[in-house]
């Protein structure tokens, strides 16, 4: 999260105290055409990936990996080459459909991190009204499906958040104005954050949404930012919620977002995060055997 931001102003003091993602002092650009380059460094990761699922006798076409979305791509490297917003970012789309058909060949399910969808929202100074900022994520949309081409839809996860960062969060953009959007995106699987403070409450939301028939929801049930843990029953509860509106064949718990990975404040704890993971297991075995 840059330090133009609406949250950054109104709790700069708590930014100040917290020095959480300081300026940097240096910053990678774009300064020529994007190509793919890294085809070796792929295969490493997938041949590694499904050696370590080997060991554990899991099977690939169950597992999952995370891939970085072009829109979110576009926050870390400053364009100085391409003459517009929209060239460059279907340029990082092009360069990365390498990388999503290698993982889908590989035989993985291939999930899309896409949080610049709507956190980009109180990135954008001055703030842009909810319509102007619909039409720039709509474009980010278009580009994630350019990179997905020629993809079998049940092989995709598209996962979106509002960060993982320790923070207050009342800037973050409603799923409301953004759900119809995550729909357009060429996936099987939406997954979404739903158990933070801030978030759970758009469980309603599904109430209006239409997740296509054959498609699946992916809820947080989880907070990836709290050393809390939640109880089996809440999680089964929440599941019921989301299988009240989609049914329950097409619930998937799930977490929020990564587990916590800043140092210092806000860390959590490797055995809180076990002790989470499992209780999602319990929590969704008392859910199933309900519904």
């Amino acid at each position: 999260m840059g330090q133009a931001s609406g949250e950054r102003a109104e709790f700069a003091e708590f930014y100040k105290e917290l020095n959480f993602m300081p300026d940097p002092t240096e910053r990678a650009v774009c300064s020529g055409p994007i190509a793919h380059i890294g085809a070796q460094e792929v295969a490493d990761d997938l041949q590694l990936y499904q050696s370590a699922l080997t060991s554990a006798k899991l099977k690939p076409e169950e597992a999952f990996m995370c891939v970085l979305a072009p829109g979110w791509l576009e926050h870390f490297f400053h364009n100085e080459y391409y003459a517009s917003d929209e060239q460059y970012l279907f340029a990082l789309a092009d360069a990365m459909k390498h990388e999503y058909k290698a993982i889908v060949d590989a035989g993985f399910i291939l999930q899309i991190d896409d949080p610049a969808l709507p956190d980009t929202y109180d990135m954008i100074v001055p703030r842009p009204t909810i319509e102007e900022y619909r039409t720039f994520a709509e474009v980010r949309v278009e580009a994630v499906n350019h990179a997905l081409g020629g993809l079998p839809e049940d092989r995709v996860r598209y996962h979106i958040c509002w960060g993982s960062w320790h923070g207050p969060h009342p800037h973050d953009l409603p799923l409301k104005h953004l759900v119809d959007l995550m729909l357009k995106v060429k996936a099987g699987a939406y997954s979404v954050a739903a158990a933070n403070p801030r978030h759970e409450h758009e469980w309603k939301v599904w109430k209006e949404a239409k997740l296509p028939d054959w498609k699946v929801l992916a809820p947080g049930l989880i907070d990836t930012c709290s050393n809390y843990v939640e109880h089996p029953e809440l999680i089964a509860q929440r599941i019921e919620r989301f299988a009240g509106f989609v049914g329950p064949e097409r619930v998937v718990a799930s977490t929020d977002c990564g587990f916590g990975t800043f140092a210092g404040y806000g860390k959590i704890d490797p055995e809180v995060t076990w002790k989470k993971l499992r209780n999602l297991r319990a929590g969704a075995d008392i859910a199933g055997a309900r519904l």
